[in-house]
């Protein structure tokens, strides 16, 4: 059978179709702000191989990683027609414990999988230390319940045990057993129009195109590569600290460029540490994957093949493949979108015509609980707040918005005050903190909540430090903040803080802005240079 170009146009469309329509799904049946305003999940497909086929339009810190999920449940599970497997373990291909992996195997006429659909979502809380499963920890064991792959269905049954376990070990079990039902809904509608696929174009085609999807995504990151001039690219940046050592936390890498192919190794990143940002493999591979997806065309198909010509070192014991019992909660937010910084820095040597300066460089996120007065009953809540992005070569960045790994929305100020006992006390741009030049970066937020009881909480953000680089001569952008008020005493709060706040505090978030990009709007910028101190790229 001969590829035809129309037809795997098509087929490229009819699965990206699927993966968005689980999304959807997922959002509209949702119970949690963070879910169902945030949009923070993410929805995929996969050949019977368990390679990524389709991606929906949703987080890429999600997506890229997924594919480690879907091989660790395929080695410890045996799926069948209408089961359901379930996992957050960071180590076994998760994120942090809040994001709940659910992957079903597709089934048609009885012949093995010939699909896998898997989603995941941002669950507000799974236990552990703080209210929402993010808090300032030192192991994964203090972050909340760790699930590996396990059933949650059977044959189409609820496995009401494994339900239970986790529910009883959420702060919030009636808004988690609504967003894991949720989950097992969009699961089924893959299901449902995979094998009308399936069924209306033919087994035998359908295979044929899945296996030609991957191997045409791979020409066109060959192509893109080789496009590139050969040499190796180095560059470094920093996170600010990992919330117990002030001490800032080196991310290296080098990326070698020959003919087709690239090696990007992080090598000469700092160790693990202590704190919560460390990574886990599967994110720094999401993050690589992400950055190079963002050298092609918007139409590429989001396949596996696309990681073929890459090869990924990543010292075992890093901050960037960390190991058990190494905290994680951070590693996905915020040490993941410090990798797509150093990535696209070292990139800019090889493409300075191509590559944006650094967006805000940080999730901002938000996490706090307690007892509503409404209710009586526990809540907890988790957000992330947007920033700038970086300017453009040819453009100023956008203002208020989420960048990079996360593609997530701020929660609507009607819809928050309506589900929590919180007051939003301003939700504005930070104007003025872009970093200028000929193309100036776009602005942060201003977010103030007023807390209406008693909460415990946690930061967990960057850029408070080291702000987002500026390129070709353009200024780095304004370096974020984070306060707590108490009537009219202002206490400032480190990137990376648990704590405790009475009725009536406001936490106060003021968010980087992009670096901006080239010197002035007067002189065009011959050659390319990093505006940012202790950021570097290294020849």
């Amino acid at each position: 059978m001969r590829v035809d170009a129309t037809e795997l146009e098509i087929f490229k469309n009819m699965f990206h179709s699927v993966a968005e329509e689980m999304g959807a799904s997922l959002r509209r049946s949702s119970f949690s702000p963070n879910i169902k305003e945030r949009r923070d999940y993410s929805c995929a497909v996969f050949d019977g191989e368990g390679r990524v086929v389709a991606m929906g339009d949703h987080m890429p810190v999600h997506l890229g990683s997924m594919p480690i999920s879907v091989a660790s449940v395929m080695s410890a599970l045996e799926l069948g027609e209408g089961d359901i497997a379930m996992l957050n373990d960071p180590y076994a291909g998760g994120t942090h414990l809040p994001d709940i992996t659910m992957v079903t195997p597709v089934v048609i006429h009885g012949t093995g999988a010939m699909f896998y659909v898997a989603n995941r979502a941002h669950h507000s809380d799974v236990g552990g230390a703080q209210p929402a499963s993010m808090g300032l920890t030192e192991e994964i064991y203090q972050e909340g319940l760790r699930i590996p792959p396990i059933y949650l269905t059977r044959g189409g049954v609820i496995q009401r045990d494994a339900m239970t376990l986790l529910l009883a070990n959420a702060r919030t079990p009636r808004e988690r057993e609504g967003d894991l039902t949720a989950q097992i809904a969009a699961c089924r509608l893959g299901e449902r129009r995979l094998t009308e696929i399936a069924e209306k174009y033919g087994e035998t085609k359908t295979r044929f195109y899945l296996d030609a999807l991957q191997a045409y995504s791979a020409r066109l990151m060959q192509a893109e590569i080789a496009a590139m001039p050969d040499g190796v690219y180095r560059a470094e940046d920093f996170l600010d600290n990992d919330g117990f050592d002030d001490r800032p936390i080196r991310i290296a890498v080098e990326i070698r460029i020959s003919r087709d192919r690239a090696r990007v190794d992080f090598t000469g990143s700092a160790p693990s540490c202590r704190g919560n940002v460390n990574a886990v493999l599967a994110i720094t591979q999401s993050a690589v994957f992400y950055v190079f997806r963002c050298l092609l065309q918007e139409d590429v198909p989001a396949c596996a093949g696309l990681m073929q010509p890459i090869e990924v070192i990543a010292p075992e014991g890093s901050i960037v493949n960390a190991r058990p019992p190494a905290a994680v909660a951070g590693g996905n937010v915020e040490t993941s979108q410090r990798i797509v910084d150093v990535l696209l820095l070292a990139l800019a040597r090889a493409l300075p015509h191509r590559i944006p300066a650094a967006s805000c460089g940080t999730m901002n996120n938000i996490s706090f609980g307690g007892v509503d007065p409404r209710t009586g009953a526990p809540f907890a809540y988790y957000e992330t707040v947007a920033g700038g992005m970086g300017a453009r070569p040819s453009a100023d960045g956008l203002s208020g918005v989420h960048t990079h790994m996360t593609n997530s929305l701020n929660t609507p100020v009607e819809a928050l005050e309506s589900a929590l006992p919180v007051r939003v006390r301003r939700y504005s741009l930070r104007h003025g903190s872009h970093g200028a030049g000929k193309y100036k970066g776009g602005d942060g937020i201003v977010r103030e909540l007023e807390f209406l009881t008693p909460v415990r909480g946690t930061i967990l953000s960057d850029r408070r430090r080291f702000p987002p680089y500026g390129l070709a001569g353009g200024k780095p952008g304004k370096l974020g903040k984070n306060e707590l008020l108490f009537g009219k005493r202002t206490i400032a709060l480190s990137s990376k803080a648990n704590f405790t706040a009475p009725a009536g505090a406001v936490l106060r978030i003021e968010t980087p802005g992009g670096g901006g990009w080239g010197k002035d709007v007067r002189r065009r910028v011959a050659k390319l240079s990093v505006t940012s101190p202790h950021i570097r790229q290294l020849h």
